[in-house]
């Protein structure tokens, strides 16, 4: 007999497993290259010391000189609040007593509710990969016929979003029930948007993880420290006019004689990705390369490459993965009551929700060993 009780177990004992694998590791390429750590947690933050520049002590002489000064290692503390990152389920009563006879159908219908909340929390946790934490996602530019935006890359029908003017919130609970890529406009079940509004996640208005376009920026604060006063926190950036060999491998070049890292993975927009591929196949091929997690990427002197919906038009990230880290609390967890249960019954409804967890977040450690480059207009 399937009970409330039953699925209970099944997504503790089965499904957290499988969902925690595909979120990690399959869900975007970039993240499956990125170590996750427990480390540096203190509490709601973290808090992680890194080196900046090199130690002195360090020179040559003759044997009857003084020897080299000492002199210590540069340090500076990035401090971030962890990112509480949540994606649910519901089911209904009347389909777990639909399913009380019969095994096979309770598993298809649990099977398709963790599939609908690993492609949902893929694509949100993907997104926010490339964001700068404040769960923006477009601008509305011109509100006098149908809502027009500067971007639809991170939306799709059926996300409740809010409307905020400027930090401050003008409408919540909104859903976007249409989109018209033609013309680049969404419909809204809501609210009054104005050109100069900002669409956000719902409820997640300066709460969502530090993405690459927080940590790439030439300017702002990240982890707590200024740009403009920690040279070393600036990224090399270098815009190109068409996409060449030589343009991409004079960036990467760039960020390793400046930093002194080296960079193993690229990541993209389409549009240049596919300039990449016709700039290079004329006289040799791109090389498929297999990555952890499943994910394939094309190989440019030796770096994956790798295209992301999410990355902006015109964009190359080129990273060194090794100066990346997400530190979490935990990994993966189903919200548990008070008596042990996951699936609670939400009050007034024939509904019963499960709520899967992690606090997280993602630092850069050296953002001056990461490169930056957008083509020109």
């Amino acid at each position: 007999m399937v009970t409330t009780s039953t699925a209970d177990s099944a997504l503790k004992s089965y499904y957290l497993d499988v969902v925690g694998e595909q979120l990690n590791k399959t869900a975007n390429p970039f993240l499956a290259a990125v170590k996750q750590t427990t480390a540096d947690v203190w509490g709601r933050d973290v808090r992680k010391l890194v080196r900046v520049g090199v130690s002195g002590g360090v020179g040559a002489g003759t044997e009857e000189g003084d020897l080299p000064k000492s002199g210590g290692t540069n340090y500076a503390q990035f401090v971030s609040t962890l990112k509480n990152l949540y994606g649910t389920i519901e089911i209904s009563d009347k389909a777990i007593r639909a399913s009380g006879n019969s095994e096979g159908a309770f598993v298809n219908l649990l099977n398709d509710e963790m599939d609908g909340l690993i492609k949902s929390s893929s694509y949100n946790f993907g997104r926010m990969l490339f964001g700068d934490g404040t769960g923006v996602l477009a601008q509305v530019t011109d509100a006098s016929d149908g809502v027009k935006v500067d971007t639809l890359r991170n939306l799709a029908i059926g996300m409740i979003v809010d409307l905020y003017t400027g930090a401050s919130k003008k409408a919540g609970g909104l859903t976007v029930t249409a989109l018209d890529r033609e013309n680049g406009k969404i419909t809204l079940s809501g609210g009054t948007p104005a050109a100069g509004d900002s669409i956000v996640m719902q409820n997640s208005y300066g709460l969502e993880l530090t993405g690459l376009k927080a940590i790439c920026a030439p300017t702002g604060t990240l982890y707590g420290l200024d740009k403009a006063e920690n040279s070393w926190l600036v990224p090399y950036t270098a815009t190109i006019e068409a996409v060449t060999e030589d343009a991409v491998q004079a960036a990467i070049d760039g960020v390793e004689e400046t930093s002194g890292g080296k960079i193993d993975f690229i990541v993209c927009s389409w549009d240049m990705r596919r300039k990449l591929i016709s700039a290079l196949s004329s006289y040799r091929r791109m090389e498929p390369m297999k990555l952890e997690g499943g994910h394939t990427a094309l190989s440019f002197n030796g770096i994956p490459v790798v295209a992301d919906r999410f990355c902006p038009e015109g964009t190359m990230y080129l990273l060194n993965t090794e100066d990346f880290a997400l530190h979490q609390l935990c990994d993966w967890q189903w919200m548990e009551g008070e008596d042990g249960k996951i699936l609670k019954q939400v009050p007034g409804k024939a509904v019963y929700t499960a709520t899967l967890v992690k606090y997280a977040e993602l630092m850069c450690y050296r953002p001056c060993g990461q490169g930056v480059i957008t083509l020109s207009e």
